[in-house]
């Protein structure tokens, strides 16, 4: 399996037991939809490796308690802790009307309703305060804010996204 076939599902943050089990911290607004996994990829040292779990439940919410099948001991914990779980994307719930996962819109171009095209989205930075649109305009990188009031349609069909920006917005990017 490749990460480019997964999304990523969290990250080990601490041990739990000295039974091995660890505690994840989800990548996702609904938690419990993953208290059932039967496995997961673990990305030890740039590798994903499947790993069979055998119980897993939410804790104090926004955590997940895992105990895997090969982790009984607080060394075996050690070996994966602080990795990145990842699942492959058709484990991924189907969103519907204008909603979207970021890895899905990569490629989308973008139009402004004053401006018109204004580019191709090479990928989201997500690292701010509001998540990013990078959008690639013949070589130069413009910067759009995820922001519901902007987002005017996601055409999935057609691979484009409409925005209406703030006047002045794009151009800022254009000038030289």
């Amino acid at each position: 399996m490749k990460k480019e076939d997964c999304f990523f599902l969290g990250k080990i943050v601490k041990k739990y037991s000295f039974k091995g089990e660890v505690l994840v911290k989800l990548d996702t607004d609904e938690p419990e939809i993953y208290d059932g996994l039967e496995s997961v990829f673990i990305d030890l040292r740039g590798n994903l490796i499947p790993f069979f779990i055998e119980h897993a439940q939410l804790h104090k919410s926004e955590l997940l308690r895992i105990r895997f099948e090969d982790v009984t001991t607080e060394e075996d914990a050690d070996a994966i802790l602080k990795s990145n779980l990842y699942l492959p994307l058709e484990f991924l719930p189907k969103l519907e009307g204008d909603k979207f996962y970021f890895h899905e819109i990569i490629g989308f171009t973008i139009k402004d309703v004053n401006f018109g095209d204004v580019g191709i989205i090479t990928g989201i930075n997500d690292t701010t305060a509001q998540a990013l649109f990078e959008i690639d305009r013949d070589g130069i990188e413009i910067l759009i804010p995820m922001n519901d009031h902007f987002i005017q349609k996601v055409d999935k069909e057609n691979k484009v996204i409409l925005v209406e920006t703030p006047e002045g917005l794009i151009d800022l990017y254009l000038e030289e």
